[in-house]
C-alpha cells in the first residue's frame, strides 16, 4: 500500500511465456498489493509461467483482443478491493522500477491517472523505437493536443495507472475491444474532467516486445483521428455514443475464469 490506497498492478497478456519472469522479477513487491495477469487465450506457457510465479491469473477461453484483455483486468482489479490500478505489459518493453512513482502520484491525491511518457526526455529512439512509428505518434498526439485542448506529450503508452472512481465511473464496457480502447479511455478521461499526469519512461524493443504491424498501426492511426473528432463534437453538445451520460460502465458480475487466485 502507499497512503492507505491499495495497488493492483494489472498484465494483459498474449504470448508472454519469453518475457513474463523478467518482468515480474523487477516489480518492487513491497509497494504492490497483488498482481493480476489476464492470458487472452495464448498459444504458449504463459499461464503456466504466471501461476508458477504466484501471480493471480485469469485465461480467456477464446481471444477477446487488447481492449477485451484489458475490460477483464480492470474488472479483476476492482473485485480484489484496488484503490490504484497501474497497468504493466509483460513483454518488459516499459520498465516495472517506475510502478512506486506512478502509484504515489495518485496515492496522494495529486493526479486520477498517470501515464508513462516515452517522449519525455527524448527515450523513445534511443530505446528503439521504430522512425515511423514515432513520427506517427508525434503527428497524432499534436492532432490529439490540438483537437481536444490538451497538451498531454503522448497518448499511445500502454504504461499508466488509473484510481478506482474512473474505472468504477468511466463507461469503459462501450470502448472497443481493439488497440483503440487506450486512446478512447484517455479521451474519457479528459472528457470527464480527471486529471492526467506523466512521467518519462525509458522503453525498449527488442523481438520478443509485443506490437502491432505497419497495417494495424494504419488502422490504430485513422481510429485515433476518429476519436478526436467525436471528443470534439461531444464538447459542442453532438451526440456521440462513446461521450454519452448513459454508456455503459464494467459490468463487475460478469465471471472471471481462474487459472490461479492469490490467497486471501
Amino acid at each position: 500500500m502507499i497512503n492507505g490506497k491499495k495497488v493492483v498492478v494489472i498484465m494483459p497478456a498474449y504470448n508472454a511465456e519469453k518475457t513474463l519472469e523478467k518482468t515480474y522479477n523487477e516489480i518492487y513487491q513491497n509497494f504492490v498489493d497483488e498482481i493480476i495477469l489476464v492470458d487472452d487465450f495464448s498459444s504458449d506457457e504463459t499461464k503456466e509461467i504466471a501461476k508458477r510465479l504466484g501471480i493471480t491469473t485469469i485465461v480467456h477461453e477464446k481471444n477477446l483482443g487488447y481492449g477485451g484483455n484489458q475490460k477483464s483486468c480492470y474488472r479483476a482489479a476492482l473485485k480484489a478491493g484496488a484503490d490504484i490500478v497501474i497497468m504493466l505489459h509483460p513483454d518488459y518493453q516499459y520498465t516495472p522500477k517506475l510502478l512506486p512513482a506512478i502509484a504515489s502520484m495518485m496515492a496522494f491525491g495529486e493526479y486520477d491517472a498517470v501515464i508513462a511518457s516515452r517522449m519525455l526526455g527524448n527515450s523513445a529512439l534511443k530505446g528503439g523505437m521504430p522512425l515511423y512509428k514515432f513520427i506517427s505518434n508525434r503527428f497524432l498526439t499534436e492532432f490529439q493536443n490540438f483537437v481536444i485542448g490538451e497538451k498531454l506529450s503522448e497518448y499511445h503508452t500502454g504504461f499508466r495507472g488509473f484510481t478506482k472512481e474512473i474505472l468504477e465511473n468511466l463507461p469503459l464496457e462501450d470502448c472497443s475491444d481493439d488497440f483503440i480502447f487506450d486512446n478512447q479511455m484517455l479521451a474519457l478521461i479528459l472528457f470527464n474532467g480527471y486529471k492526467i499526469g506523466e512521467i518519462s519512461c525509458p522503453t525498449k524493443y527488442f523481438k520478443e516486445a509485443s506490437s502491432i504491424n505497419f497495417v494495424r498501426s494504419c488502422k490504430y492511426g485513422l481510429e485515433v483521428l476518429r476519436v478526436s473528432l467525436e471528443y470534439r463534437l461531444a464538447k459542442w453538445k453532438c451526440p456521440v455514443k462513446l461521450f454519452n451520460s448513459g454508456g455503459r460502465k464494467l459490468e463487475l458480475d460478469r465471471e472471471l475464469n481462474y487459472y490461479n487466485k492469490k490467497a486471501g
